[in-house]
């Protein structure tokens, strides 16, 4: 087996000044010839040997047909001794070429869709980032629909996403910070931050731990990241925000979160967040205050319910005493061929799956699959006596509660507390249900987010920032940034 410790100690070498066994290393290390996209040009410029290596696909090719046919022109007696110099300064008139002697660097360049350009006699190489990506275009994502605003997105590629940002924020102190993680996909990440707002111990930290990440590669992307970085990995609520919205983004770097864009992946963490980050739509800041402020609540509303409404129902069902008379009709009249607890287990069991049925089925059959599960599977499980109505009218507002949270992740989770609830109560009645809500609540009272606490700022307490929380404030009232977040600069003005 072959030692990756000596793998990585070939690669620490530097170029020399024999262009043949730099082009013989590097031909091995990128695998020319084995990979049919991995490319190796043997150049001569002005009696000068040169080797350009580039991945096919990545590289421009109006650019290199532009440098090339620029070299070509080049007389012997016009290079000097010091003619990488003299290349990078005078003849090669594109704007990010750089000088680089490392052969990691190199083949991480190469790799990456950079060219290098290797000339004879010299101990450095020459990278033109003369690349592109295979992108789409910046639709609006499908998760944070406006129905006024803007309507681009983030796409999988991370320049363009970096763009978008900086389109929206103008201020010379933004930062970009770029790194690379894996040590074999060496996928590219972006901390980004305003640098005279953002707490410094709050970015060192998030650097430190992107420093730390010891993995192969980053199959999943930002949320590979998030797993080492956030930890917690069995607690189902999310400890960051993502986003496909350049504005969303803007808004928090304003406010002093440090964001974390990653190559391949359309969406941005949002970093800390606490529970009250989740509930937030953007929706609710396209509209005139006392209208955002409406659309919260009934948003709160669903989410409620989408918790706590199944689980009453079915303690109710089970105690019929705990009712009030003038509410008993909401219960079963009629004996249940199947107890209820099983029909709700049935039925949460069977969202999920035709959820995830509707994930992989193609457009064009998604209302043929709505139709079947509607008509042929619900409505005969009715009548043959498996359901019951009142369990598909409570469990189908439960749904909608869930569907009405902004973060999807959020949402998951409040699904397994509604489950959790449901077979407390089908235990241990009105006792589960008590046992079930103080769980829930010493869970997100433990929970912490780089340090910040889940429950902010219900928990410790700011009657103001719970203020802007519950009801949606006009923008020139918003005075201040978020204090949990320890801004260098507090106000917003």
């Amino acid at each position: 087996m072959r030692n990756p410790n000596a793998r990585e100690g070939q690669l620490k070498q530097q170029l020399t000044t024999s262009l043949s066994e730099n082009v013989t290393f590097l031909r091995e290390a990128l695998g020319v010839g084995k990979s049919f996209d991995v490319i190796h040009r043997e150049l001569n410029y002005g009696g000068v040997r040169c080797g350009l290596f580039f991945v096919d696909g990545f590289a421009k090719d109006d650019v290199m047909n532009v440098i090339m046919t620029r070299l070509s022109y080049l007389q012997k007696d016009e290079f000097t001794n010091d003619s990488l110099t003299k290349l990078l300064h005078t003849y090669i008139g594109y704007l990010e070429v750089d000088k680089v002697k490392e052969m990691d660097t190199i083949i991480s360049s190469v790799l990456s869709g950079p060219l290098v350009l290797l000339v004879e006699s010299a101990d450095e190489a020459l990278v033109i980032d003369a690349r592109t990506y295979p992108a789409r275009s910046p639709d609006e994502p499908d998760l944070e629909r406006v129905v006024r605003g803007a309507r681009d997105g983030f796409t999988e590629t991370m320049v363009f996403n970096t763009a978008l940002t900086r389109r929206r924020l103008r201020d010379p102190s933004l930062r970009m910070e770029y790194t690379q993680v894996g040590r074999r996909s060496k996928t590219d990440v972006v901390i980004s931050y305003l640098e005279d707002i953002a707490d410094p111990q709050l970015v060192e930290t998030i650097r430190s731990k992107l420093s730390e990440i010891k993995v192969d590669g980053l199959p999943m992307a930002d949320k590979t990241i998030e797993e080492f970085v956030f930890g917690n990995n069995w607690n189902p609520f999310p400890l960051v925000r993502y986003t496909e919205r350049p504005d969303v983004a803007a808004i928090h770097l304003l406010e002093g979160h440090v964001l974390i864009y990653t190559d391949t992946s359309p969406s941005v963490m949002i970093t800390p967040t606490t529970m009250f980050h989740h509930v937030q739509h953007a929706e609710e800041y396209r509209q005139k205050p006392v209208i955002g402020a409406y659309l919260r609540w009934v948003r709160f509303a669903a989410m409620l319910a989408s918790i706590f409404l199944l689980p009453l129902w079915l303690l109710f069902a089970l105690d019929p005493h705990l009712l009030p008379e003038a509410w008993q009709f909401l219960l079963p009249e009629t004996p249940q061929l199947m107890p209820i607890i099983l029909q709700i287990i049935l039925i949460e069991i069977g969202i999920d799956a035709l959820r995830m049925a509707a994930v992989h089925t193609p457009s064009s059959l998604a209302t043929a699959l709505g139709l079947v599960a509607a008509l042929m599977i619900g409505q005969v499980a009715v009548e043959v006596g498996i359901l019951t109505h009142e369990v598909i009218l409570f469990f189908s507002i439960s749904v909608v509660g869930t569907f009405a949270t902004p973060s999807y992740e959020f949402g998951l989770a409040t699904r397994l507390v509604r489950i959790s609830l449901i077979i407390l109560v089908a235990c241990l009645h009105l006792t589960g249900l008590i046992i079930g809500c103080v769980l829930w609540f010493l869970l997100l009272l433990f929970t912490k987010s780089l340090n910040t606490h889940y429950l902010w700022p219900l928990i410790p307490f700011n009657g103001k920032a719970l203020l802007d929380i519950l009801v949606r404030k006009p923008v020139p009232a918003k005075l201040k940034r978020p204090s949990f977040l320890h801004p260098q600069d507090d106000t917003m003005k």
